[in-house]
């Protein structure tokens, strides 16, 4: 018997997951996706001509917009981005949800309700069967085969394990974790990082600050986490140290995008127009900035990206007050 998958949200990622998972013979795939022209196009072309173009989508994969046909099957991956991840759950819990594993791929922290991707779930649908999967997954890189790694993380080792044997790829090695906390907010707090590393490139600065935002930054990263209860050593694994390298570094980075039209002078509003795909981080460090003023978490990195984005504070000013902060101890 085939294991069957059905992957809700085809943005890059989602996209992405469908094309390699169907890799696998022992896997039946769906993609779902929330609009109806959209799914339409995919399945003229077998191309998501917005999101991945030049990527093949193997005619196994079955396309669809109807959310009852996609929740048929067992296995439910959430590949939404985090402000609309609630919206879709909304409906998805109209339907029967019994013997289904959720697997949660969305990386952020919702404006409105302040909440991890999880504990929507867990709002939305109850005490459903779910995991998280995350790590440095830069979506176009894996399409193409290039090898990749990334971290399932559920509390039930036996789902955890479950579920790496169906990740698992020849392309794409799966580790195992049960910090649900850290792997989540890796995730999402390393989005801030990379805005910031973004701007420095912007502002045409060279590998000595970027090395030092991301030092510095995942310190920042592993503070926040620690009040939430997440564990300090999941911070310098995959779902965090290699996600934030990543993500920091690399050209096809959205969030690092973002963060680089900002250093060369454009506006967030201008930029986020122009742009199909999300970046989480946009409105992640919006969210970690409220977090972080509430409970009285010192996070500067995160404050000076936040006052340039929202507050239309001079990236070299922020830069500057970074700079010149207090001396301390490292």
């Amino acid at each position: 018997m085939k294991e069957k998958i059905s992957i809700l949200g085809a943005g890059s990622w989602g996209t992405t997951l469908a094309v390699v998972l169907s890799g696998k013979k022992e896997l039946d795939i769906t993609l779902w996706s929330a609009f109806k022209k959209h799914a339409l196009s995919i399945q003229k072309y077998r191309e998501n001509k917005d999101f991945l173009p030049s990527v093949k989508i193997p005619s196994s994969v079955k396309i669809t917009a109807d959310l009852e046909a996609a929740l048929e099957n067992k296995i439910i991956v959430l590949a939404i981005p985090v402000e609309f991840l609630r919206r879709v759950l909304r409906k998805v819990k109209k339907y029967p949800l019994k013997n289904k594993v959720f697997v949660s791929v969305s990386k952020g922290i919702e404006i409105k309700g302040l909440k991890r991707p999880s504990q929507i779930i867990k709002e939305e649908l109850g005490n459903v069967s779910f995991a998280v999967l995350s790590g440095p997954t830069i979506a176009r890189e894996l399409a193409r085969a290039v090898p990749t790694t990334a971290v399932i993380c559920s509390k039930n080792q036996k789902t955890a394990a479950y579920l790496q044997e169906i990740f698992s790829l020849p392309v794409f090695r799966v580790y195992r974790n049960n910090d649900i906390a850290g792997v989540e907010l890796g995730g999402a707090l390393k989005n801030i990082i990379a805005l910031a590393c973004g701007i420095s490139d912007g502002l045409g600065f060279g590998t000595n600050t970027k090395s030092a935002l991301v030092c510095r930054g995942l310190k920042e990263m592993v503070r926040f986490a620690g009040v939430f209860g997440a564990k300090e050593r999941t911070f310098f694994g995959i779902s965090g140290l290699g996600d934030l390298a990543t993500t920091c570094f690399s050209d096809l980075s959205r969030n690092h995008f973002v963060g680089a039209e900002i250093g060369r002078g454009k506006k967030l509003k201008e930029i986020i127009a122009r742009m199909k795909m999300v970046a989480e981080g946009v409105t992640t460090v919006k969210s970690v900035y409220t977090l972080s003023r509430e409970l009285n978490i010192y996070m500067p990195i995160t404050e000076e990206t936040y006052f340039v984005l929202y507050k239309n504070k001079s990236p070299l000013h922020a830069v500057k007050d970074l700079m010149q902060r207090e001396k301390k101890p490292e």
